[in-house]
Protein backbone atom coordinates (compact mmCIF):
# COMPACT_ATOMS: atom_id res chain seq x y z
CA UNK A 1 0.00 0.00 0.00
CA UNK A 2 0.94 3.37 -0.82
CA UNK A 3 1.26 5.43 2.12
CA UNK A 4 0.96 8.28 -0.32
CA UNK A 5 -2.33 7.93 -2.20
CA UNK A 6 -4.74 5.39 -0.94
CA UNK A 7 -5.76 2.39 -2.54
CA UNK A 8 -9.16 2.14 -3.95
CA UNK A 9 -11.33 -0.06 -6.49
CA UNK A 10 -11.77 2.35 -9.54
CA UNK A 11 -15.66 0.00 -9.63
CA UNK A 12 -16.59 0.58 -6.24
CA UNK A 13 -15.91 4.91 -6.07
CA UNK A 14 -17.87 5.26 -9.10
CA UNK A 15 -19.36 8.67 -8.44
CA UNK A 16 -22.97 6.90 -8.26
CA UNK A 17 -22.13 4.49 -6.27
CA UNK A 18 -20.30 6.72 -3.56
CA UNK A 19 -22.94 9.73 -3.87
CA UNK A 20 -25.42 6.58 -2.96
CA UNK A 21 -24.25 5.57 0.10
CA UNK A 22 -23.26 8.42 1.65
CA UNK A 23 -26.84 9.96 0.87
CA UNK A 24 -27.88 7.05 2.96
CA UNK A 25 -26.57 8.51 5.81
CA UNK A 26 -26.69 12.52 4.93
CA UNK A 27 -29.21 14.88 4.29
CA UNK A 28 -29.19 15.79 0.39
CA UNK A 29 -28.18 19.49 1.08
CA UNK A 30 -24.90 17.93 2.35
CA UNK A 31 -23.64 16.51 -0.44
CA UNK A 32 -22.41 18.06 -3.48
CA UNK A 33 -21.27 16.87 -7.20
CA UNK A 34 -21.83 19.36 -9.23
CA UNK A 35 -18.16 20.06 -10.64
CA UNK A 36 -18.43 23.22 -11.13
CA UNK A 37 -19.09 23.28 -7.13
CA UNK A 38 -16.95 20.55 -6.60
CA UNK A 39 -13.98 22.48 -8.16
CA UNK A 40 -14.18 25.25 -5.91
CA UNK A 41 -13.65 23.53 -2.55
CA UNK A 42 -10.05 21.96 -4.33
CA UNK A 43 -7.90 23.99 -3.14
CA UNK A 44 -6.22 26.32 -0.73
CA UNK A 45 -4.42 29.45 -0.84
CA UNK A 46 -0.84 27.88 -1.29
CA UNK A 47 0.87 28.41 -4.32
CA UNK A 48 3.13 25.25 -6.39
CA UNK A 49 0.89 23.20 -4.67
CA UNK A 50 -1.07 20.36 -7.18
CA UNK A 51 -4.60 19.65 -6.63
CA UNK A 52 -6.78 17.23 -7.90
CA UNK A 53 -10.63 17.08 -8.54
CA UNK A 54 -12.60 15.52 -5.93
CA UNK A 55 -15.41 13.24 -6.68
CA UNK A 56 -17.98 14.62 -3.77
CA UNK A 57 -17.78 17.32 -1.54
CA UNK A 58 -19.59 16.87 2.16
CA UNK A 59 -20.82 19.64 4.41
CA UNK A 60 -21.65 17.76 7.94
CA UNK A 61 -23.29 19.14 10.74
CA UNK A 62 -22.74 16.31 13.02
CA UNK A 63 -20.73 13.91 14.66
CA UNK A 64 -22.53 11.20 13.51
CA UNK A 65 -22.78 12.65 9.84
CA UNK A 66 -18.97 12.80 9.94
CA UNK A 67 -18.57 8.92 11.64
CA UNK A 68 -21.13 8.04 8.55
CA UNK A 69 -18.69 9.60 6.10
CA UNK A 70 -15.22 7.98 7.57
CA UNK A 71 -17.13 4.11 7.39
CA UNK A 72 -17.93 4.86 3.95
CA UNK A 73 -14.78 5.87 2.70
CA UNK A 74 -13.28 3.63 4.88
CA UNK A 75 -15.23 0.62 3.32
CA UNK A 76 -14.83 2.20 -0.17
CA UNK A 77 -11.25 2.77 -0.14
CA UNK A 78 -11.71 6.43 -0.91
CA UNK A 79 -9.36 8.75 0.54
CA UNK A 80 -10.52 12.29 2.65
CA UNK A 81 -9.76 15.49 2.92
CA UNK A 82 -10.42 17.66 5.05
CA UNK A 83 -11.33 21.14 5.06
CA UNK A 84 -11.43 24.18 7.65
CA UNK A 85 -11.90 27.85 5.30
CA UNK A 86 -9.32 26.97 3.28
CA UNK A 87 -7.23 29.71 4.13
CA UNK A 88 -4.16 27.70 4.80
CA UNK A 89 -0.64 28.14 2.75
CA UNK A 90 0.69 25.02 2.63
CA UNK A 91 -1.71 23.15 0.51
CA UNK A 92 -2.89 20.85 3.30
CA UNK A 93 -6.30 21.43 2.56
CA UNK A 94 -5.87 20.56 -1.32
CA UNK A 95 -8.17 17.42 -2.78
CA UNK A 96 -6.82 14.51 -4.90
CA UNK A 97 -8.53 12.96 -7.58
CA UNK A 98 -11.48 11.16 -6.96
CA UNK A 99 -11.65 11.99 -3.02
CA UNK A 100 -14.41 13.18 -0.40
CA UNK A 101 -13.35 16.54 0.68
CA UNK A 102 -14.54 16.51 3.76
CA UNK A 103 -15.82 20.70 4.67
CA UNK A 104 -16.34 20.79 8.63
CA UNK A 105 -17.52 24.97 8.38
CA UNK A 106 -20.98 23.59 8.86
CA UNK A 107 -20.27 22.18 12.37
CA UNK A 108 -19.68 26.01 13.94
CA UNK A 109 -21.52 25.86 17.34
CA UNK A 110 -19.56 26.88 20.22
CA UNK A 111 -21.61 24.68 22.47
CA UNK A 112 -20.31 25.81 25.69
CA UNK A 113 -18.48 28.96 27.69
CA UNK A 114 -17.41 28.44 31.41
CA UNK A 115 -15.63 31.17 32.93
CA UNK A 116 -15.31 29.00 36.21
CA UNK A 117 -13.21 26.39 34.27
CA UNK A 118 -11.84 28.72 31.99
CA UNK A 119 -12.65 26.26 29.39
CA UNK A 120 -14.51 27.26 25.97
CA UNK A 121 -16.18 23.46 24.10
CA UNK A 122 -16.56 24.36 20.11
CA UNK A 123 -17.20 22.88 16.85
CA UNK A 124 -14.37 22.74 14.43
CA UNK A 125 -16.51 25.00 12.04
CA UNK A 126 -16.18 27.80 14.57
CA UNK A 127 -14.62 31.19 12.89
CA UNK A 128 -11.86 32.05 15.19
CA UNK A 129 -12.52 35.73 15.77
CA UNK A 130 -16.49 34.60 16.44
CA UNK A 131 -14.76 32.77 19.28
CA UNK A 132 -12.55 35.45 20.40
CA UNK A 133 -15.45 37.97 20.68
CA UNK A 134 -17.90 35.14 22.46
CA UNK A 135 -15.64 34.73 25.01
CA UNK A 136 -14.96 38.48 25.62
CA UNK A 137 -18.20 38.82 26.57
CA UNK A 138 -17.64 36.70 29.52
CA UNK A 139 -14.52 38.78 30.64
CA UNK A 140 -12.36 36.12 28.79
CA UNK A 141 -9.21 35.43 26.38
CA UNK A 142 -9.05 33.27 23.94
CA UNK A 143 -5.11 34.02 22.61
CA UNK A 144 -4.06 32.23 19.41
CA UNK A 145 -4.82 35.07 16.55
CA UNK A 146 -3.90 34.26 13.40
CA UNK A 147 -3.40 37.01 10.80
CA UNK A 148 -6.54 35.42 8.67
CA UNK A 149 -8.33 35.42 11.92
CA UNK A 150 -11.39 36.79 10.90
CA UNK A 151 -11.93 33.99 8.48
CA UNK A 152 -10.04 30.69 9.56
CA UNK A 153 -11.77 28.13 11.72
CA UNK A 154 -10.72 26.44 14.85
CA UNK A 155 -10.28 23.28 13.54
CA UNK A 156 -8.21 24.37 10.82
CA UNK A 157 -6.07 25.97 13.09
CA UNK A 158 -5.79 22.44 15.23
CA UNK A 159 -5.13 21.09 12.24
CA UNK A 160 -2.06 23.38 11.33
CA UNK A 161 -1.23 23.98 14.66
CA UNK A 162 -1.50 27.72 13.76
CA UNK A 163 0.18 30.60 15.63
CA UNK A 164 -0.54 34.91 15.65
CA UNK A 165 0.76 37.51 16.27
CA UNK A 166 0.82 37.49 20.14
CA UNK A 167 2.65 33.70 20.36
CA UNK A 168 5.77 35.74 21.75
CA UNK A 169 3.50 35.80 25.62
CA UNK A 170 1.06 33.79 25.23
CA UNK A 171 1.69 30.85 23.23
CA UNK A 172 0.57 28.88 20.25
CA UNK A 173 -2.59 26.68 19.44
CA UNK A 174 -1.43 23.99 20.84
CA UNK A 175 -0.73 24.77 24.28
CA UNK A 176 -5.19 25.85 24.43
CA UNK A 177 -6.31 22.63 23.11
CA UNK A 178 -6.84 20.53 26.06
CA UNK A 179 -8.84 17.59 24.83
CA UNK A 180 -10.61 16.59 21.90
CA UNK A 181 -13.02 14.60 20.12
CA UNK A 182 -11.77 12.81 16.97
CA UNK A 183 -13.56 10.58 14.22
CA UNK A 184 -10.59 7.53 13.19
CA UNK A 185 -10.78 6.80 9.59
CA UNK A 186 -12.69 3.54 10.32
CA UNK A 187 -15.47 5.91 11.73
CA UNK A 188 -14.80 5.08 15.77
CA UNK A 189 -15.25 8.63 18.02
CA UNK A 190 -12.14 8.98 19.85
CA UNK A 191 -12.20 11.45 22.89
CA UNK A 192 -8.76 12.13 24.06
CA UNK A 193 -7.13 15.20 26.79
CA UNK A 194 -9.41 16.54 30.09
CA UNK A 195 -10.96 19.77 30.66
CA UNK A 196 -9.75 19.83 33.76
CA UNK A 197 -6.76 22.57 34.61
CA UNK A 198 -4.31 19.81 34.79
CA UNK A 199 -4.20 15.64 33.93
CA UNK A 200 -1.08 13.49 32.77
CA UNK A 201 -3.07 10.81 32.19
CA UNK A 202 -1.63 8.29 29.20
CA UNK A 203 0.05 9.24 26.58
CA UNK A 204 -0.96 13.00 24.97
CA UNK A 205 -3.14 11.97 21.96
CA UNK A 206 -3.91 15.22 22.22
CA UNK A 207 -1.03 17.22 21.11
CA UNK A 208 -0.60 14.33 18.58
CA UNK A 209 -3.81 15.35 16.64
CA UNK A 210 -2.31 18.83 17.04
CA UNK A 211 -0.26 20.15 13.57
CA UNK A 212 -0.94 16.62 11.94
CA UNK A 213 -2.93 18.65 9.08
CA UNK A 214 -6.13 16.19 9.17
CA UNK A 215 -3.74 12.99 8.44
CA UNK A 216 -4.43 11.01 11.98
CA UNK A 217 -8.52 12.11 12.10
CA UNK A 218 -11.37 14.34 11.77
CA UNK A 219 -11.66 16.87 14.59
CA UNK A 220 -15.40 17.39 15.54
CA UNK A 221 -15.24 18.63 18.54
CA UNK A 222 -11.97 20.20 20.81
CA UNK A 223 -11.98 21.66 24.50
CA UNK A 224 -10.36 25.23 24.42
CA UNK A 225 -8.53 26.74 27.32
CA UNK A 226 -9.19 30.37 28.18
CA UNK A 227 -7.29 33.20 30.06
CA UNK A 228 -8.97 36.09 32.04
CA UNK A 229 -9.10 38.80 29.34
CA UNK A 230 -5.85 41.33 29.43
CA UNK A 231 -6.12 45.38 29.85
CA UNK A 232 -6.10 46.81 26.44
CA UNK A 233 -2.79 46.57 24.74
CA UNK A 234 -0.58 49.55 23.56
CA UNK A 235 1.56 49.30 20.96
CA UNK A 236 4.88 51.14 20.03
CA UNK A 237 6.29 51.90 16.53
CA UNK A 238 10.29 51.85 15.87
CA UNK A 239 12.16 52.72 12.93
CA UNK A 240 15.41 51.73 12.11
CA UNK A 241 18.24 52.37 9.78
CA UNK A 242 18.65 48.05 9.17
CA UNK A 243 17.46 44.96 9.69
CA UNK A 244 19.92 44.02 12.08
CA UNK A 245 19.76 47.21 13.88
CA UNK A 246 15.84 45.96 14.46
CA UNK A 247 16.89 41.92 15.44
CA UNK A 248 19.16 43.66 18.00
CA UNK A 249 16.93 45.43 19.75
CA UNK A 250 14.64 42.20 19.45
CA UNK A 251 17.33 40.26 21.48
CA UNK A 252 17.99 43.50 23.85
CA UNK A 253 14.21 43.47 24.88
CA UNK A 254 13.87 39.43 24.94
CA UNK A 255 17.29 39.37 27.18
CA UNK A 256 16.06 42.25 29.12
CA UNK A 257 12.93 39.67 30.56
CA UNK A 258 10.38 41.74 28.96
CA UNK A 259 7.40 40.05 28.07
CA UNK A 260 5.52 41.84 24.93
CA UNK A 261 1.97 40.47 23.90
CA UNK A 262 3.30 41.47 20.43
CA UNK A 263 6.53 41.81 19.18
CA UNK A 264 6.31 42.17 15.20
CA UNK A 265 9.08 43.12 12.23
CA UNK A 266 8.11 44.35 8.73
CA UNK A 267 11.16 45.03 6.55
CA UNK A 268 10.87 48.29 3.94
CA UNK A 269 9.64 46.56 1.06
CA UNK A 270 6.55 45.00 3.52
CA UNK A 271 6.40 48.59 4.62
CA UNK A 272 6.27 50.38 1.59
CA UNK A 273 3.57 47.52 0.09
CA UNK A 274 1.29 48.77 3.05
CA UNK A 275 1.88 51.51 2.35
CA UNK A 276 0.68 51.12 -1.84
CA UNK A 277 -2.48 49.14 -0.81
CA UNK A 278 -3.61 51.04 2.11
CA UNK A 279 -2.19 54.73 1.69
CA UNK A 280 -0.65 54.54 5.63
CA UNK A 281 1.16 56.84 6.06
CA UNK A 282 4.12 54.13 7.76
CA UNK A 283 7.74 55.66 7.32
CA UNK A 284 8.54 54.63 4.30
CA UNK A 285 12.46 56.04 4.59
CA UNK A 286 13.04 52.95 7.26
CA UNK A 287 14.86 49.70 6.55
CA UNK A 288 13.11 48.13 9.23
CA UNK A 289 9.76 48.94 11.25
CA UNK A 290 9.14 46.90 14.88
CA UNK A 291 5.97 47.42 16.71
CA UNK A 292 5.69 46.50 20.44
CA UNK A 293 3.04 46.26 22.77
CA UNK A 294 2.21 45.42 26.40
CA UNK A 295 -1.26 44.31 27.60
CA UNK A 296 0.02 45.04 31.34
CA UNK A 297 -1.53 47.45 33.69
CA UNK A 298 0.55 50.19 33.06
CA UNK A 299 1.56 49.78 29.40
CA UNK A 300 2.83 53.33 28.65
CA UNK A 301 5.67 52.26 31.55
CA UNK A 302 6.44 49.22 29.76
CA UNK A 303 6.89 50.78 26.47
CA UNK A 304 9.23 53.67 27.69
CA UNK A 305 11.46 50.21 29.07
CA UNK A 306 11.50 49.19 25.86
CA UNK A 307 11.61 52.23 23.45
CA UNK A 308 14.78 53.25 25.54
CA UNK A 309 16.41 49.50 24.54
CA UNK A 310 15.03 50.26 20.78
CA UNK A 311 16.98 53.32 21.22
CA UNK A 312 20.06 52.14 22.27
CA UNK A 313 20.20 49.65 19.66
CA UNK A 314 20.17 52.49 16.79
CA UNK A 315 16.67 53.35 16.00
CA UNK A 316 16.18 56.57 14.81
CA UNK A 317 12.66 57.18 16.10
CA UNK A 318 10.36 55.69 18.46
CA UNK A 319 6.84 56.65 18.99
CA UNK A 320 4.24 54.94 21.46
CA UNK A 321 0.93 54.93 20.51
CA UNK A 322 -1.26 57.34 22.49
CA UNK A 323 -4.65 55.39 22.80
CA UNK A 324 -6.09 52.19 21.04
CA UNK A 325 -6.98 53.86 18.12
CA UNK A 326 -3.43 54.76 17.38
CA UNK A 327 -2.53 51.02 18.58
CA UNK A 328 -4.88 49.61 16.36
CA UNK A 329 -4.12 51.28 13.48
CA UNK A 330 -0.58 49.82 13.16
CA UNK A 331 -1.99 46.46 13.90
CA UNK A 332 -3.97 46.66 10.97
CA UNK A 333 -0.70 47.59 9.04
CA UNK A 334 0.93 44.29 10.33
CA UNK A 335 -2.11 42.65 9.70
CA UNK A 336 -2.03 43.57 5.81
CA UNK A 337 1.31 42.92 5.36
CA UNK A 338 0.62 39.19 3.18
CA UNK A 339 -2.09 41.00 1.49
CA UNK A 340 0.37 43.96 0.50
CA UNK A 341 3.36 41.65 -0.44
CA UNK A 342 0.59 39.36 -3.11
CA UNK A 343 -0.35 43.13 -4.62
CA UNK A 344 3.14 43.43 -5.57
CA UNK A 345 3.45 41.04 -8.30
CA UNK A 346 -0.23 39.23 -7.98
CA UNK A 347 0.72 35.97 -6.58
CA UNK A 348 3.22 35.33 -3.43
CA UNK A 349 4.94 32.02 -2.31
CA UNK A 350 4.63 32.80 1.59
CA UNK A 351 7.65 30.92 4.05
CA UNK A 352 7.13 30.28 7.01
CA UNK A 353 11.12 29.58 8.22
CA UNK A 354 11.48 29.60 12.40
CA UNK A 355 14.55 30.18 14.02
CA UNK A 356 16.25 31.04 16.82
CA UNK A 357 15.89 35.09 18.52
CA UNK A 358 19.98 34.79 18.22
CA UNK A 359 19.48 34.37 14.54
CA UNK A 360 16.89 36.48 13.42
CA UNK A 361 19.49 39.22 11.70
CA UNK A 362 21.36 36.29 9.67
CA UNK A 363 17.96 35.24 9.20
CA UNK A 364 16.67 38.62 7.57
CA UNK A 365 20.12 39.19 6.24
CA UNK A 366 20.62 36.07 4.04
CA UNK A 367 16.66 36.59 3.01
CA UNK A 368 17.95 40.11 1.12
CA UNK A 369 20.98 37.80 -0.54
CA UNK A 370 18.27 35.59 -1.78
CA UNK A 371 16.59 38.05 -2.99
CA UNK A 372 19.24 39.67 -4.79
CA UNK A 373 20.35 36.48 -5.95
CA UNK A 374 17.38 35.56 -8.12
CA UNK A 375 16.34 38.86 -9.16
CA UNK A 376 13.00 38.76 -7.33
CA UNK A 377 11.08 40.94 -4.66
CA UNK A 378 11.22 39.11 -1.25
CA UNK A 379 9.65 41.33 1.57
CA UNK A 380 9.48 40.05 5.45
CA UNK A 381 7.45 39.83 7.85
CA UNK A 382 8.02 38.30 10.97
CA UNK A 383 6.98 37.47 14.71
CA UNK A 384 10.19 38.64 15.70
CA UNK A 385 9.33 38.10 19.44
CA UNK A 386 9.60 33.94 18.27
CA UNK A 387 12.30 34.06 15.48
CA UNK A 388 9.11 33.01 13.12
CA UNK A 389 9.60 34.83 9.92
CA UNK A 390 7.30 35.06 6.99
CA UNK A 391 9.67 35.80 3.53
CA UNK A 392 6.93 36.25 1.20
CA UNK A 393 7.92 35.64 -2.53
CA UNK A 394 5.88 37.82 -5.42
CA UNK A 395 6.18 36.87 -8.35
CA UNK A 396 4.47 36.59 -11.90
CA UNK A 397 2.62 33.21 -12.17
CA UNK A 398 2.57 33.90 -15.98
CA UNK A 399 5.78 34.22 -16.45
CA UNK A 400 7.72 31.37 -16.54
CA UNK A 401 10.96 32.08 -15.56
CA UNK A 402 10.14 34.31 -12.59
CA UNK A 403 8.00 30.99 -11.35
CA UNK A 404 10.74 29.00 -11.49
CA UNK A 405 12.96 31.80 -9.62
CA UNK A 406 10.55 31.96 -7.05
CA UNK A 407 10.56 28.04 -6.57
CA UNK A 408 14.27 27.89 -6.39
CA UNK A 409 14.54 30.42 -4.05
CA UNK A 410 11.84 29.18 -1.48
CA UNK A 411 13.77 26.18 -1.20
CA UNK A 412 16.94 28.18 -0.01
CA UNK A 413 15.39 30.32 1.89
CA UNK A 414 14.12 27.03 3.88
CA UNK A 415 17.64 25.32 3.70
CA UNK A 416 18.97 28.96 5.13
CA UNK A 417 16.32 27.98 8.22
CA UNK A 418 17.71 24.95 9.14
CA UNK A 419 21.41 26.30 8.58
CA UNK A 420 20.18 28.32 11.17
CA UNK A 421 19.32 25.91 13.80
CA UNK A 422 15.44 26.48 12.64
CA UNK A 423 12.64 24.59 11.74
CA UNK A 424 10.51 24.80 7.70
CA UNK A 425 7.56 26.15 9.78
CA UNK A 426 7.25 27.41 12.68
CA UNK A 427 2.85 27.93 12.18
CA UNK A 428 1.76 27.39 8.56
CA UNK A 429 2.22 23.25 8.26
CA UNK A 430 3.95 20.91 5.76
CA UNK A 431 1.11 20.37 3.41
CA UNK A 432 2.41 19.28 -0.17
CA UNK A 433 4.13 22.48 0.08
CA UNK A 434 6.93 21.10 2.46
CA UNK A 435 6.59 16.99 3.02
CA UNK A 436 10.33 16.58 0.97
CA UNK A 437 11.85 18.79 3.24
CA UNK A 438 10.37 17.49 6.82
CA UNK A 439 12.34 14.40 5.92
CA UNK A 440 15.36 16.98 5.89
CA UNK A 441 14.86 18.52 9.18
CA UNK A 442 13.18 15.21 11.31
CA UNK A 443 15.85 12.60 9.13
CA UNK A 444 15.09 9.07 8.48
CA UNK A 445 14.41 7.94 12.17
CA UNK A 446 12.01 10.78 12.46
CA UNK A 447 10.38 9.71 9.41
CA UNK A 448 10.25 6.21 10.42
CA UNK A 449 8.39 6.85 13.70
CA UNK A 450 6.43 9.33 12.26
CA UNK A 451 5.32 6.76 9.32
CA UNK A 452 4.48 4.43 12.06
CA UNK A 453 2.20 6.40 13.66
CA UNK A 454 -0.26 6.93 10.75
CA UNK A 455 -0.09 3.54 10.25
CA UNK A 456 -1.47 2.71 13.82
CA UNK A 457 -4.01 5.86 13.30
CA UNK A 458 -4.79 5.36 9.46
CA UNK A 459 -3.76 1.41 8.48
CA UNK A 460 -5.45 2.22 4.57
CA UNK A 461 -3.63 5.61 4.17
CA UNK A 462 -7.40 7.12 3.17
CA UNK A 463 -7.06 10.35 5.62
CA UNK A 464 -5.67 13.13 3.66
CA UNK A 465 -3.40 11.46 1.57
CA UNK A 466 0.04 12.80 -0.02
CA UNK A 467 0.09 15.14 2.92
CA UNK A 468 2.86 16.07 5.52
CA UNK A 469 4.80 12.15 4.77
Amino acid sequence: MSRIEAPRSEDAVATGSLTDRLLSGLPAEAVLTDPEVTTSYANDMASFCPAGSPAVVVLPRTVEQVQHVMRTATELRVPVVPQGARSGLSGAANATDGCIVLSLTKMDRILEISPVDRIAVVEPGVINATLSRAVEEHGLYYPPDPSSWEMCTIGGNIGTGSGGLCCVKYGVTAEYVLGLDVVLADGRLLSTGRRTAKGVAGYDLTRLFVGSEGSLGIVVRAVLALRPKPPQQLVLAAEFPSAAAACDAVCRIMEGGHVPSLLELMDRTTVKAVNDLARMDLPETTEALLLAAFDTPDPAADLAAVGALCEAAGATEVVPAEDAAESEMLLKARRLSLTALEAVKGTTMIDDVCVPRSQLAAMLEGVERIAEKYDLTIGVCAHAGDGNTHPTVCFDAADPDESRRARESFDEIMALGLQLGGTITGEHGVGVLKKEWLAREIGPVGVEMQRAVKQAFDPLGILNPGKVL
